[in-house]
């Protein structure tokens, strides 16, 4: 290779997108962007394959950019909804986030590995239980739900992109073998575990803690 065209290269490599040598557009939940070579791993991410000019897939539908000040939150607060098949409740909690428009991921606990996971992650076979940051509230139970993300910042109305779609929920399931016993889930009608006290929301005289 003469020297003429290994400058040239080397100029490309300078200049050229991100997107030029990744396999990959990876989409985080607060919307922002990152090319990769590697498909990454977490689950809670939206993976694109990219075409060798750089475009996505057909297969895969463009994820529009989320406002910036719900970007700022979601960086701060993410949202993870843990749900269960056939879970009036679970159904009744999506709704909520989806009418005031809170980006969230969905992960469902839908067989006995699923539970075993639930159970070491959030210390409960309840359902749902919303993470919003390290707060926990398990059992859907509106108010509290509309005090905590209130006290997280996330809008009252959505702000969302008329294009935006809600992740598809994926299996909450990891092989595990450190519990013999597993307890069924449940749906409670009220039920609310805060991780901390509800307090007014003022930034400077404490609140929730996330």
């Amino acid at each position: 290779m003469t020297r003429t065209v290994v400058l040239s290269l080397t100029l490309i490599a300078m200049v050229a997108p991100g997107w030029v040598w990744a396999q990959f557009k990876v989409v985080a939940p607060d919307g922002t962007v990152t090319y990769t070579d590697r498909q990454p791993a977490d689950r809670g991410l939206r993976v694109q394959p990219l075409r060798r000019d750089g475009s996505a897939t057909a297969s895969n539908a463009t994820v529009p950019e989320l406002p910036f000040a719900l970007r700022q939150v979601v960086a701060r607060y993410p949202v993870t909804l843990y749900t269960a098949p056939a879970c009036a409740a679970c159904d009744s909690a999506r709704a909520a986030l989806r009418s005031r428009g809170v980006p969230y991921t969905e992960r469902v606990a839908g067989d006995d590995e699923g539970v075993r996971e639930l159970r070491r992650l959030e210390q409960t076979t309840e359902v749902p239980v919303l993470r919003l940051g390290r707060q926990q509230l398990v059992g859907y139970t509106p108010d509290e739900w509309q005090a905590t993300l209130d006290a997280a910042g996330y809008p009252r109305t959505s702000t969302l992109p008329s294009t935006w779609r809600p992740p598809v929920p994926e299996p909450l399931a990891v092989a595990r073998s450190d519990d013999a016993t597993i307890a069924p889930l449940t749906s409670p009608s009220a039920t609310f575990t805060p991780i901390a006290p509800l307090a007014p929301a003022n930034p400077g005289a404490g609140g929730i803690r996330f």
